[in-house]
């Protein structure tokens, strides 16, 4: 049965952050635009770890940036068909994390705004990407267990394939959110998004 529920908008005035949705652009592994918009949305509970997390890492002197968050379920579709690796990308007909609101991209920034190095750009697909691929050196080791420790305390999980995406536990019990239906309210000025049972 359908059910309303917001989802939160993340700006950079109001999470204190840098927001770069790669999906808005071209740089992204598909070389398109894939999102028609670079609005940036969570579902409460995300955005609440969200919170958490920036504040932790402000007082570590660091600062988040933002990749992805709320990803519509046509830009999954489009994603698949560029790279249909379950390994990497969910498989639309099974629903992604990120289409539930749930999920989001990150990485940290160093107090003089430059990305910390984790060794890959984000959305690699290979095992470079992978949390605790070995040939690493040090320091990148440790700015991936920055990132993860943060997250971790703040009540999100890892993906072991991608350094840079954290979701909420159980993701997979939150429902998927019709994305034609919360767009529709936010043009509007409205809150509310139709989801959809997973």
């Amino acid at each position: 049965m359908d059910s309303l529920l917001p989802l939160v908008p993340v700006t950079e005035a109001s999470h204190g952050v840098v927001i770069d949705l790669i999906y808005a652009g071209t740089n992204n592994f598909t070389g398109q635009v894939i999102y028609d918009s670079a609005l940036c949305f969570l579902h409460p509970q995300a955005d609440a770890g969200l919170r958490k997390a920036i504040a932790a890492a402000k007082g570590m002197g660091f600062q988040f940036k933002i990749f992805d968050a709320f990803r519509p379920q046509e830009a999954q579709e489009a994603l698949w068909a560029v790279a249909p690796n379950p390994a990497y990308i969910a498989d639309p007909a099974k629903g992604s994390n990120h289409t539930r609101g749930v999920a989001l991209d990150v990485t940290l920034l160093s107090p003089d705004g430059q990305e910390l190095d984790m060794g890959t750009p984000v959305d690699t697909m290979s095992t470079a990407s992978h949390h605790f691929h070995a040939a690493h050196s040090v320091a990148v080791q440790l700015n991936r267990m920055r990132l993860l420790t943060i997250m971790l305390e703040a009540g999100f999980v890892h993906h072991p394939n991608e350094w840079w995406h954290y979701q909420l536990p159980d993701a997979k019990s939150f429902p998927l959110i019709d994305s034609h239906a919360f767009m529709h309210c936010v043009s509007k000025g409205q809150q509310p998004a139709r989801l959809k049972a997973a």
